[in-house]
């Protein structure tokens, strides 16, 4: 690695095919969704309601809840992980979280089944800083803790601003984990309502981004974590640069004009250095909304080079919401590991840059994209390891 790149050093998964990475990557691999059909998040015709939820499981001693033992279990993986490749943490360990709805269980109950009644103790747990606290406090980490919100684009928002802490000195070594398991009835329900989520049906029937006759997503969850360095021996992946933008046009809609959205890709690959033409990749948002999946197409065909392939894991994975851009720089970093793409079949005509199914990874750069709800652009610059 040269001076400006940030090796993505460990990697741990708590995802929907379940508690682990080589879950994840296993079942990816099969091009079979993570979803199924989840009962108690009924509330539609016949509770036929299809989620890639993430199951029970973790330490109880993490927590009573799934979200802080998955937060957790990634968290201790990546770190395991990264010492088995070669790492060792610094003097200035930092911590960074995205989180966009946290403890959701947590406060259903808080405030519908006990009133606003809690122990202090049990009270405490439903800050967004705890988790934060006590893993530090579990490692003895002493940089900086703070969490990340920016929509369906916290992932790249956490990458980029561990890349930055990591360029100004601020700290010697980043764990960043993204946690959205935030799947109950209601929210399910209002992103239906919104017109992007399908509940109804199988993942592969409704969810084909760049393909015709996609209606959206199905919702999922996740919680990823990487240990991030620019000390270890065999990173997966390294991190070039990015960049982070906002629309301020509207609450749910990209700007039609897209001018935030290619200025966006555009400062990203000149804070990383780079050309369109050393981009192989294009890891896209890819939920399968028409105004998500028109916007990137865009991009690639007016910004990249006719070489660059296009695919979206969210037909496997699920739409992780705060953890979707995490999850899927995850894809990047380990298939660069294992020199496979683990992209979803195409099940119908679509967008000619598609790949289809497992694909040997070729030489060159993955730029992955994110457009979170209400404007946020972001772009993330990936290479494999040298």
């Amino acid at each position: 690695m040269v001076a400006r790149d940030v090796g993505i050093c460990g990697i741990g998964v708590v995802s929907a095919y379940g508690w682990g990475r080589e879950f994840l990557w296993e079942g990816l691999a099969s091009g079979k969704p993570a979803a199924s059909v989840v009962p108690e998040l009924g509330g539609f015709p016949g509770d036929t309601v299809w989620a890639a939820r993430v199951g029970a499981g973790g330490d109880p001693l993490d927590g009573p809840t799934r979200f802080a033992r998955a937060m957790r279990a990634a968290a201790r993986e990546a770190i395991e992980d990264a010492g088995g490749r070669g790492w060792q943490p610094g003097r200035r360990v930092g911590l960074l979280h995205a989180v966009v709805l946290g403890e959701v269980d947590l406060w259903r109950d808080f405030y519908v089944t006990r009133g606003g009644e809690l122990p202090v103790r049990d009270y405490l747990g439903l800050m967004p800083s705890t988790p934060m606290s006590t893993f530090m406090q579990e490692y003895g980490f002493h940089g900086p803790a703070m969490n990340v919100s920016a929509m369906c684009a916290s992932g790249n928002a956490g990458m980029i601003t561990a890349k930055a802490w990591l360029d100004a000195g601020i700290v010697d070594d980043v764990v960043f984990v993204a946690t959205d398991l935030s799947l109950t009835p209601e929210n399910v329900a209002h992103f239906v309502r919104l017109g992007v989520a399908i509940a109804d049906a199988e993942p592969l029937d409704v969810c084909r981004p760049f393909q015709q006759g996609s209606r959206g997503f199905v919702m999922g969850e996740a919680s990823v974590a990487f240990v991030l360095s620019r000390r270890a021996s065999r990173p997966y992946a390294v991190t070039l640069g990015g960049a982070m933008s906002h629309d301020a046009y509207h609450v749910t809609s990209i700007d039609p004009r897209l001018e935030q959205v290619f200025a966006c890709f555009s400062d990203a690959l000149d804070n990383a250095a780079v050309s369109p033409a050393d981009v192989r990749y294009l890891n896209a948002h890819g939920p399968g909304t028409a105004q998500c999946d028109a916007a990137e197409a865009a991009v690639l065909e007016r910004l990249f080079g006719p070489d660059t392939a296009l695919y979206s894991v969210k037909p496997l994975t699920g739409h992780c919401q705060g953890a979707a851009s995490a999850i899927e720089t995850a894809v990047t970093a380990m298939g660069y590991d294992r020199g496979v793409i683990p992209a979803p079949p195409v099940v119908a005509p679509g967008h000619p840059a598609l790949l289809d199914g497992l694909t040997p990874v070729a030489d060159g750069l993955t730029v992955k994209s994110s457009l979170g709800m209400g404007g946020h652009n972001s772009a993330v610059v990936l290479a494999p390891p040298t």
